[in-house]
């Protein structure tokens, strides 16, 4: 509580001192009259943040998804695999550091529509992560655990379901929770760039607007749902830690 009002008083001296900047006040006025009506809708380039905020997240739900999808399996494969561990070992390493958004003009073109370029974007910004940890996690299952299950004849499904995915699950979910973090910075980035409805654009419509204590009010409502987003995924991951 004290950190939060030092940040308060701390931006209405900054307010004050000059600029363009609204203080907490003018902020406050606005998110009223905002939250008040958060689910109007007056065209389909006119909508209350509520529905841009559900339009975000269902696009980052889908693209998370089937990252999810593509991601954990494989992550697996080469956890369990050395040869094919080494083999994508250099793509991995090329592609992780590209940012999302340099791939939002192949996703444009390949899919010629904005919103599954979007899509496309959080997916590949999503992938890595959970590769890695699930990757990571497989190999720091003990070899003994491998060698008992070799011992007794295991069949692969069995290894798989009694021995390394209660193993990795703690390691899967950390990458998760990176991955859901990493998509809800995209979204907003690429609904800039992509326009339609979502709050990324709703930001850069306001900015158009003039209107920053709407552009201010956007930021506190990125940040408080990507808060919610990572403590909910952080109560699971305590479900699963097994140390």
């Amino acid at each position: 509580m004290l950190g939060l009002a030092l940040f308060v008083c701390a931006w209405a001296i900054i307010a004050r001192s000059g600029g363009r900047i609204p203080g907490p006040g003018a902020v406050w006025d606005a998110a009223v009259v905002i939250f008040s009506d958060p689910f109007y809708q007056k065209g389909p380039n006119d909508q209350g943040i509520g529905w841009n905020v559900l339009s975000s997240l269902r696009r980052v739900g889908i693209g998370f998804g089937l990252a999810a999808l593509v991601g954990i399996p494989l992550g697996f494969v080469l956890g369990r695999f050395r040869f094919l561990s080494d083999m994508a070992a250099p793509i991995v390493a090329i592609l992780k550091p590209v940012s999302p958004l340099a791939w939002l003009p192949i996703g444009l073109l390949m899919f010629k529509a904005a919103n599954p370029a979007a899509i496309y974007a959080i997916f590949i910004c999503s992938l890595w992560p959970m590769i890695i940890n699930t990757a990571v996690g497989v190999q720091q299952v003990p070899q003994d655990y491998l060698n008992v299950a070799r011992v007794l004849n295991l069949s692969e499904w069995k290894v798989f379901t009694r021995i390394l995915f209660p193993a990795v699950l703690p390691y899967m979910i950390t990458g998760v929770r990176l991955s859901i973090g990493i998509a809800w910075l995209v979204i907003v980035a690429a609904e800039m760039l992509t326009g339609g409805v979502g709050i990324g654009f709703w930001v850069w419509d306001e900015w158009n607007n003039l209107k920053v204590e709407h552009i201010i009010i956007a930021i506190f409502t990125i940040g408080c749902v990507g808060l919610l987003l990572e403590q909910a995924l952080m109560l699971v991951a305590r479900r699963f830690n097994y140390s």
